[in-house]
């Protein structure tokens, strides 16, 4: 049987630094929860725009500075937001900081909203996902090069240095999030270690997932070493429907599973998500 990891995700939004860190360090404290998620958005994604939001990369350089054994990312950054080459810097930054933690996540980008106010350029889908592909290369080439130089349709680096690179050799695990079947899913064949969809149902992430075996075929990847990832929200009142929903998950080979608290906070949700969730479902695994 394929190894089942958990981890957790709050989102910056409509809550503080000290409820987050205050999640983060509880679940560092628990050997069953093997990484934590952020999100990367500038305006919360529920409520209000103007409500409470903090900026990822920066949290999570601070959440990597003040854990100790858990994994780390965000799920994910939108590409469209940062020059890749910026986003390598800061991403072997953060390695770093957290002494070899980071999983690196990125997707295309997609929200509207924040595009337009900030006047950040939102392309066409087509477009956006063309950049993700390059936008992979400039990182990974940035992370095992002494120095890049690279002529892209949409990035162009010359003599560009990113020292130190990250700890992780050959570099930090790539997660990819998206589902697109036909142009996002052939940049997770390529670049990927973890791809990421966001939720659906069962069936719909096993459609997707074969679709991304034979991505995978058609370049000569074994697809086994993609490991499939998906964004569980908890029912912190129902703890035993998240459970059952994560193990639907996991029969359809989901082997990455991250879940979803939201604020307020609930009194020791991390050492109740261990104890429902997560030690039903991974007895007799060993780490």
């Amino acid at each position: 049987m394929a190894h089942i990891s958990f981890g957790i995700k709050t989102a910056p939004q409509w809550t503080t630094y000290e409820d987050m860190l205050a999640i983060w360090q509880a679940a560092d404290k628990e050997p069953l929860l093997e990484h934590a998620w952020l999100f990367d958005h500038f305006f919360p994604l529920s409520g209000e725009l103007s409500g409470p939001c903090l900026e990822g990369w920066s949290l999570l350089a601070a959440f990597a500075a003040v854990t100790t054994r858990i994994r780390l990312g965000l799920m994910v950054t939108g590409n469209t937001y940062r020059h890749p080459a910026v986003l390598a810097n800061i991403g072997a930054t953060v390695d770093r900081i957290s002494h070899g933690r980071l999983d690196f996540g990125i997707g295309a980008g997609w929200n509207v909203a924040e595009h337009d106010a900030y006047g950040i350029p939102l392309y066409k889908p087509g477009e956006r996902i063309r950049r993700l592909g390059e936008a992979c290369e400039v990182v990974k080439r940035l992370w095992t090069e002494p120095s890049t130089t690279f002529e892209g349709k949409y990035y162009q680096l010359k003599d560009a240095y990113c020292e130190p690179k990250p700890v992780q050799k050959p570099y930090p695990p790539f997660v990819i999030g998206g589902g697109g079947e036909k142009l996002t899913l052939r940049i997770v064949a390529q670049y990927a270690d973890i791809w990421n969809i966001p939720g659906g149902t069962p069936e719909e992430f096993k459609r997707k997932s074969d679709i991304l075996d034979e991505h995978c075929a058609a370049i000569g990847r074994n697809p086994a070493e993609i490991t499939r990832s998906i964004q569980l929200a908890i029912n912190p009142d129902n703890l035993t429907e998240t459970r059952e929903a994560a193990q639907r998950l996991i029969e359809m080979g989901v082997t990455h599973i991250i879940l979803n608290i939201r604020p307020p906070y609930p009194e020791a949700i991390v050492r109740r998500l261990v104890s429902e969730v997560v030690e039903p479902l991974t007895a007799g695994q060993t780490l």
